[in-house]
């Protein structure tokens, strides 16, 4: 006999993919602040591969509105620098000796507000991969209930317990959304 309890913890890697995801994607827009995550991920290329800049320098900030990239190889340069210019932040880098150096300017009320807007339609894109498999578990223990695997009372026992489960997981949804926001309008 199946139990209702092993749906509701088999979607329980599926809420934390969907949140680290999120974190993820959060770290990817511009505060105030500078962090590395803004430009680790964007993807350079370097004898006609592609690469991530995380492995093609280390990167840094050694002051709030300041990035610092040093490449491993200074054939890297020019193929970082092109991706940045590609990358659609909008921000200048500068090549001094064997690093760049990235000026982020101040945000101004307008790009914050956009900056606002896009992280609350990521914040929304999750909380719809939460319902959906929520969906899909709820799917799988009506199933089971058809089957005559659960009783009635499973059954809704199941449903609470899945759906405390999603509002636990929305919860730090808005908890990171709001927190990036306060980060944007600092």
């Amino acid at each position: 006999m199946t139990n209702y309890k092993d749906i509701v913890k088999k979607v329980e890697p599926e809420f934390r993919n969907a949140v680290s995801f999120f974190e993820r994607e959060l770290a990817k827009i511009r505060t105030g602040r500078a962090s590395p995550a803004l430009v680790e991920d964007i993807v350079a290329e370097c004898f006609n591969q592609k690469f991530p800049i995380k492995q093609l320098a280390s990167i840094s900030a050694p002051e709030p509105r300041q990035l610092v990239i040093q490449p491993w190889d200074k054939s890297y340069i020019e193929g970082i620098q092109k991706a940045l210019a590609a990358s659609g932040l909008g921000v200048s880098s500068a090549v001094d000796k064997d690093i760049i150096r990235i000026s982020l300017p101040t945000l101004s009320d307008e790009y914050r507000k956009t900056l606002s807007h896009i992280i609350s339609e990521k914040q929304e894109e999750i909380r719809k991969t939460i319902r959906h498999w929520r969906e899909k578990s709820w799917d799988e223990i009506q199933e089971l209930f058809k089957q005559k695997e659960i009783s009635e009372d499973d059954k809704f026992k199941a449903k609470d317990e899945l759906q405390k489960f999603v509002d636990d997981y929305h919860k730090k949804i808005d908890e990171l959304a709001e927190k990036k926001k306060k980060e944007i309008s600092e």
